[in-house]
Parts: structure tokens; C-alpha cells; sequence
């Protein structure tokens, strides 16, 4: 298949040429710049919903409950699965897909597992750019489940539209699983598994931290005045911003929550749209790919026709005994590649 028959299928929609420029892509194989290069005037009709959260929080079964509904309501839906790297083949584990197993042969649904490959939160420019072939390819939907680990929910969170951040009752203590900027990063908080014991405590404490963040608990009342006294909770659409996370209540394996959790979704989508802040979210999204993409491509550049390598590999004894730094050489690439000089 020629370049432009595949770019012609692919936006045909055709699920074969989909699978090989995946390949293509997530393997960086020649002619996959172009590729996503030719495809990108073609891209922003799918919306991008990130689904995250701890280990054993249920996100491939909410993920496929999710994927269910759009496929009901007639919507082609593309989810990639970002699973733990293989520390002996570097590939993806799969276990997401193997878990999906019961959306995976509908042929509106089209689910990829990609490995983390070691990148900070799980996320790589490769699964950024696997999402921009599923819009490109006409999915209304295109839904990315993380590791949930580290920083992989802000990561998720410059990568989409809304991000779902999925929690339960024994992930242990509300407040501390919100810390570290978390909070930030999610549009809509999901207490899976609520028929366990703890899921409305674990919803109150979000829902607590969601006040304070927004300034909104009334002070005073004693020393247990902002637990324990009544309080008005704002709406979904009191903040400035137009949205204030709603907290929800979901048990995916008996589907229980789902419809509750779509709606809100489609509100998040419907008040970004009305306030200006989609616009804003997908440049910010566009920036950061633009930093990355110019990254990736200086950093090849530097190890095979740049300086770097050479100067690495002749001042390693060097640096060995101590007469020289990594900082030292650092500085020296860069002045290498301000003069020109190839060494």
C-alpha cells in the first residue's frame, strides 16, 4: 500500500489501514512524521476523555461500561490503553485489552494497548499521536486509560478533553489520594465500587477538598465547624471557570452509575464549549505537542548527526577520573552546536 493510499484509507475510516499507521507510528517507522503531518488539518471532531486512577480502582471496567453506552447510542469509539512496559520485550502487558474483552471484536470499537516505554506518567508522544490517527480515522470517542501512577494524571489531563478520575473506597485516605496537584488535573472524580463500605465517606472528603480549593467552606463552627457543619454546596457551574467537578458514585461491574457519569461528561463538554475553555485546553494541548515533537527531532539529531555522541564518547575517561563533568559536556554540545561544529 502506497503513503497515499494508506492516508486515504485511514480517513476512509477503513480499520486495516488504522492498524498499520498505529504500527507505523508507535514504532517510529519511516514516513510516520509525514504521516501525522498530512492527517493533522484533518483533526478535532473527536472528543478526548482520559479515564485514570490508582491500581485496582475498576478503570478497564468502567472503561468498557463507557465504551458500551457510546456504542449504543450509535458512536465509533477508539480507546488506547496505556499498560506497564515489559522490562524483558519493552512492549505493552495487554492486560487492559484482554480485561475489554467483551467491547473488543465490536467492529465500532477499536482499542489499542501501547507500553509506557518508561516516560514520566506512562504518557509518550507516541500515544498522542495513536489518539490523533483515531480522530483522524472519523471516532467520535477516543478514550485513554491510564497506569495511573506517578504524575499520569496531569499527564492525561494536557492530552484531553475531560479527565475522569476513578478512586475507591480502600485506596485509603481521600484527602491524600487528591495531593500532589491531583486535584487539579481531574474534571469529574468517580468513587468506583461504591457498594463497599467507606464509598460515601471517601465522597465527602472530595468533595470537602473540591470546597476548600474553591474557598467555599464556612468558617468557623468549632473544631469540627468544616466537617461537621452544614454547608452549601456549590452547583457544577458556580466557579469562575464554569465548572466545579462533580463527584460521583459508580459500581461498574453491576453497571450501576454510568448514565450518571456520561451526563456529566457531556456537561463538562457542553460548559468548556459555551466558556471558551475548550479552545483554550486543545492549544494548550497543540503547544505542548509542538515542544515535544521539536524535542524529539533535535534530540535524534544530536545523537546520530549532531555532536553529541562523539563528544560523549571522547570524554567519558574523562569524566571517569573525575577531570570532567556531564555538566561540562552538556555545555560543551551546546557550544558545538552554536558554532556549527561537528566533531
Amino acid at each position: 500500500m502506497t503513503d497515499r493510499a494508506l492516508l486515504d484509507d485511514l480517513l476512509a475510516g477503513k480499520i486495516p489501514a488504522l492498524a498499520r499507521a498505529v504500527s507505523i507510528v508507535e514504532n517510529a517507522r519511516p514516513g510516520f512524521e509525514g504521516l501525522l503531518a498530512a492527517l493533522h488539518p484533518r483533526l478535532g471532531a473527536a472528543r478526548r476523555i482520559g479515564v485514570t486512577g490508582p491500581p485496582g480502582a475498576g478503570k478497564s471496567t468502567l472503561t468498557m461500561q463507557l465504551v458500551s453506552a457510546w456504542r449504543r447510542a450509535g458512536l465509533r469509539v477508539g480507546v488506547v490503553a496505556v499498560d506497564p512496559t515489559s522490562p524483558f520485550t519493552g512492549g505493552a502487558l495487554l492486560g487492559d485489552r484482554i480485561r475489554m474483552e467483551q467491547v473488543a471484536l465490536d467492529p465500532g470499537v477499536f482499542i489499542r494497548s501501547m507500553a509506557t516505554r518508561g516516560s514520566l506518567g506512562g504518557i509518550t508522544t507516541s500515544t498522542r499521536e495513536v489518539c490523533d490517527l483515531l480522530d483522524a480515522a472519523g471516532f467520535d470517542r477516543v478514550l485513554v486509560e491510564t497506569v495511573g501512577v506517578g504524575q499520569s494524571e496531569l499527564e492525561v489531563q494536557r492530552m484531553t478533553d475531560t479527565t475522569v478520575l476513578v478512586l475507591v473506597p480502600e485506596s485509603g485516605d481521600g484527602i491524600q489520594a487528591l495531593k500532589s496537584g491531583v486535584m487539579e488535573a481531574a474534571d469529574v472524580f468517580v468513587v468506583n465500587k461504591a457498594d463497599r463500605q467507606g464509598a460515601p465517606k471517601l465522597r465527602r472528603e472530595i468533595e470537602l477538598a473540591l470546597d476548600l480549593r474553591a474557598g467555599r467552606v464556612a468558617r468557623g463552627g468549632g473544631h469540627h465547624g468544616a466537617l461537621g457543619g452544614a454547608r452549601q454546596r456549590p452547583d457544577a457551574q458556580a466557579t469562575p471557570e464554569g465548572w466545579r467537578p462533580p463527584v460521583l458514585l459508580t459500581t461498574a461491574a453491576k453497571a450501576e452509575g454510568i448514565d450518571e457519569l456520561l451526563a456529566a461528561i457531556d456537561a463538562h463538554w457542553d460548559a468548556q464549549s459555551a466558556n471558551g475553555l475548550l479552545e483554550a485546553r486543545r492549544r494548550a494541548r497543540l503547544a505542548d505537542r509542538m515542544h515535544a515533537v521539536v524535542g524529539r527531532a533535535v534530540d535524534r539529531w544530536l545523537w546520530t548527526d549532531g555532536p553529541a555522541r562523539e563528544l560523549v564518547a571522547a570524554r567519558l575517561d574523562a569524566a571517569a577520573r573525575g577531570a570532567t563533568s556531564p555538566y561540562d559536556v552538556a555545555a560543551e554540545v551546546l557550544a558545538a552546536v552554536r558554532e556549527g561544529v561537528q566533531v
